[in-house]
């Protein structure tokens, strides 16, 4: 019987794999661990939720394109439509997410915190900021690396939303793996776009592992504060 435990024990496990593959440049396993990762967690949600709720099924969903846009952005890295579709793939997997946050957001008519207004202004800085310093490189990617700025912006600023409305358990790890993808999105850029960095796919891959891993957690142990269970 999979417990908790053993399915984090095995998602650490294909971590590693997944980290080892990229150290010793084995594609073989590469290529075995990468859709493990969506695939571990989402047998994780079934078996620990049940996918019970509106909440964990967009969650659910999410994942599956994720798993999407790790097989497209695994193949050839010069073919520039599998890279167009990983990115499509990952959009419409944070809008799930998004769309799940807003749920928690919406349980409850309580004032958005001053730590929410303040961290949603400081994350349009930055992400505006950001998107100005690559737009010289991009291109003719300009638009829809703008629109998956604005996408991975609001899912982080939503994951903050959620404070309040939940256990703080979920409410942490959520936010945390919100963050994760934030950097490793970001990191992915850079590298793509401005200048390659040495052993990017180690950075990349680990806080992408991570910002996956920290949202189901946060998804399995979720507790709304309000009556009514979406």
């Amino acid at each position: 019987m999979l417990n908790k435990t053993n399915l984090t024990i095995l998602f650490f496990i294909v971590f590693v794999a997944q980290l080892f593959s990229l150290l010793t440049e084995n594609e073989w396993v590469r290529f075995i661990t990468k859709p493990l990762i969506t695939i571990v967690l989402m047998l994780s949600l079934v078996m620990l939720n049940q996918l019970y709720g509106k909440f964990r099924k967009r969650i659910f969903i999410g994942l599956i394109f994720g798993l999407l846009g790790d097989v497209f952005l695994m193949l050839p890295a010069n073919h520039p439509s599998y890279f167009m579709l990983g990115l499509l793939s990952f959009l419409i997997g944070h809008l799930f997410y998004i769309s799940a946050f807003n749920l928690d957001i919406q349980s409850s008519t309580k004032k958005a915190s001053n730590v929410f207004l303040i961290s949603s202004i400081l994350l349009a800085i930055f992400s505006g900021a950001f998107f100005l310093y690559l737009r010289p490189y991009l291109g003719s990617m300009q638009i829809p690396v703008l629109i998956y700025c604005f996408i991975i912006s609001l899912m982080v600023m939503l994951s903050i939303g959620r404070w309040g409305k939940v256990d703080k358990s979920s409410a942490l790890f959520i936010t945390i793996g919100a963050f994760f993808f934030l950097i490793s999105d970001s990191l992915l850029a850079y590298n793509k776009f401005v200048l390659p960095l040495e052993n990017s796919g180690l950075y990349v891959m680990s806080t992408y592992m991570l910002a996956q891993f920290f949202i189901v957690q946060g998804t399995i142990s979720r507790v709304l504060l309000s009556k009514e269970e979406n």
